[in-house]
């Protein structure tokens, strides 16, 4: 198996088959992120793809999900990314689903049909990193998408019968803009409803444009006692039907898990736990280490 670069997946893919069908990821501005930082972006050749299909149905075996890397995959133009999906349909018949990172920017360039066409062919879930619901801090980390093109788009794929799994990152508004950050979340994420939300704590890494806004004291960080109250404002304030929510990503100071708003009450009281612990040593031990080793 062909990879460029450094490969990234959620941790749901981790037994899942990974191509690569795009190299990079089409924006590649955020300022907190430093994945891709040394992949140039670029669509790979149908033909390379294929060759790269054929090789896993040679060699592996058990094959039951597929992820389509890299960071924006949805990206590639319609017909090409139909051509994979019917090619992968012909080599593994008995798939369970394929899926892959998408932004707000790759999902408004498709029409409902294309993504029903993309569903019809397996294309069972995407994921898209909300990052904030806040249109300041959008504009502030640089995503290139407003608060209202996020929610077109999450109602979009799921019109399109395409599960959504989101990503929130705490902590992104700093302290500065950090009930900004929650209010905007709030109002994004019920809006949209998503399958499932994965909640993520803010990395700040050296090489980023946020690590320099911290050292030069532009950014100010939230402590993890403010992270978790940040956290526990989101979940009251959220009002979802069958969201699967889970912050067990090694960034969070606290893992918690349920189905909102079924669950909510006990994520509360999950929450209000962890905020009686005073002592985040290994927490922070983990995050270090974590940053250290990856680009998130």
């Amino acid at each position: 198996m062909r990879y460029e670069g450094m490969v990234y997946r959620p941790p749901s893919e981790a037994y899942s088959l990974i191509v690569q069908v795009t190299t990079g990821c089409s924006q590649n501005t955020c300022t907190f992120c430093a994945m891709y930082k040394e992949a140039r972006f670029k669509i790979r050749s149908l033909k390379d793809i294929k060759e790269d299909f054929l090789y896993a149905k040679a060699n592996y075996r058990g094959i039951d999900r597929i992820f389509l890397a890299d960071g924006d995959a949805l990206i590639m133009p319609f017909e090409d990314l139909l051509e994979i999906l019917k090619f992968i349909e012909e080599l593994f018949p008995n798939l369970d689903r394929v899926s892959l990172y998408a932004s707000p920017r790759s999902i408004l360039s498709k029409t409902k049909e294309q993504l029903e066409t993309l569903r019809a062919h397996n294309l069972k879930l995407a994921y898209l990193g909300i990052e904030s619901g806040s249109d300041k801090v959008l504009k502030d980390i640089k995503k290139r998408a407003t608060a209202d093109e996020i929610i077109r788009a999450g109602k979009l794929i799921r019109q399109a019968g395409i599960k959504l799994s989101a990503t929130l990152i705490m902590g992104l508004g700093g302290v500065q803009d950090s009930k900004e950050h929650v209010k905007g979340s709030i109002e994004v994420l019920n809006a949209i409803n998503p399958d499932y939300l994965g909640l993520m704590t803010l990395l700040v890494k050296s090489g980023t444009e946020i690590y320099d806004d911290v050292q030069e004291g532009k950014f100010i960080q939230l402590t993890p006692e403010e992270i978790l109250l940040e956290t526990l404002e989101l979940i009251k304030g959220v009002e979802l039907k069958d969201t699967v929510v889970r912050s067990n990503h090694v960034s969070n100071y606290a893992h918690v898990s349920g189905v909102l708003n079924k669950d909510k009450a006990s994520i509360i009281r999950q929450l209000e736990a962890a905020l009686e612990n005073t002592d985040f040593t290994m927490s922070k031990l983990m995050r270090e280490r974590y940053a250290r080793q990856t680009g998130l």
